[in-house]
C-alpha cells in the first residue's frame, strides 16, 4: 500500500500543485477573494483531475505517442465541459462568480501536467489517487488563500457577517493582496516541508570505517572510537 499512499498524499504537501510547484497561478490568484470561490474552483479541477487521469490511464496504451498531447486535451475539455454545464445548472450563482477561470480549467497546467507525467505512465488505481491527492491540495491552497484574503480584505468569512468580523483592509482583496498572501504562503509551505522531510531522516552515526581519513590516522583498523562530525 505504500505506492497507493505516496501517490495521493504528496500532492497534499510536499509536492502541492500551488504551493510548492507553483502551477495554476492564474485561478489561484484571480479567484481567490472569497472562501467559496476558491473552494469552488478546487472541487471544479479536482473532479476534472480525477476523471481524466482515470480516462487517460485507461487508454495510454490505445492513445498514440504522436498525438497523446492533443489526445489528453479532448479528454480534459471533456470533463470541464461536464462541469461547466452542471454548475450552470445547479450552482448558477457559483458559476457566474468563477467565470471565465471555471472553462479555463482546460488549459490548467496542473491538470496537463499529471496527465502527461503520471496518468499516461501508470495504473488507473495510482492515476485516480494522484489526481485527488493534487486536486486535495490544490483545493486547500486556495480555500485557505480565500480565506486569509476574504477576512482581512472584506472582514467576513464565507460572507458572513454581514457588518463584518473585522475591519477590512482593502488591500487583501486586490491582486497585490493576492500575490502578497500567496508569497507568503509559498514561503511557510517550503518551510514546513523542509522541517517535516528533516524529521523523517533517522540520524546517522558516523564511524571510523565510515571516515575518509580512517586509513591514513591508523583508527580505522582499530574500531570503536568515531571521529567527530
Amino acid at each position: 500500500m505504500g505506492k497507493y499512499s505516496a501517490a495521493f498524499t504528496k500532492g497534499i504537501l510536499k509536492e502541492n500543485p500551488t504551493l510548492r510547484l507553483i502551477l495554476g497561478t492564474c485561478p489561484t490568484l484571480a479567484v481567490t477573494t472569497a472562501v467559496i470561490s476558491g473552494f469552488g474552483m478546487g472541487l471544479a479541477a479536482t473532479f476534472v483531475l480525477v476523471c481524466s487521469n482515470i480516462v487517460i490511464s485507461l487508454l495510454r496504451k490505445i492513445i498514440p505517442d504522436k498525438v497523446r498531447l492533443p489526445a489528453f486535451i479532448v479528454v480534459i475539455a471533456g470533463f470541464t465541459t461536464i462541469v461547466q454545464l452542471l454548475m450552470k445548472a445547479y450552482l448558477p450563482s457559483l458559476n457566474e462568480l468563477l467565470g471565465i477561470y471555471l472553462p479555463l480549467i482546460v488549459v490548467n497546467c496542473i491538470i496537463l501536467g499529471r496527465a502527461e507525467a503520471f496518468a499516461s505512465k501508470n495504473s488507473v488505481g495510482l492515476a485516480a489517487l494522484d489526481g485527488l491527492g493534487m486536486g486535495v491540495g490544490f483545493t486547500a491552497a486556495l480555500t485557505l488563500m480565500g480565506a486569509i484574503r476574504e477576512l482581512l480584505g472584506n472582514g467576513t468569512l464565507c460572507g458572513w457577517p454581514e457588518n463584518g468580523l473585522m475591519p477590512a483592509i482593502t488591500v487583501f482583496a486586490l491582486p497585490a493582496g493576492g500575490f502578497f498572501v500567496f508569497g507568503i504562503l509559498i514561503w511557510l509551505t517550503n518551510k514546513l516541508s523542509t522541517r517535516l522531510d528533516k524529521g523523517f531522516k533517522p540520524k546517522q552515526t558516523i564511524g571510523c570505517e565510515s571516515c575518509p581519513n580512517a586509513a591514513t590516522c591508523g583508527k580505522g583498523s582499530e574500531g570503536g572510537e568515531q571521529h567527530g562530525a
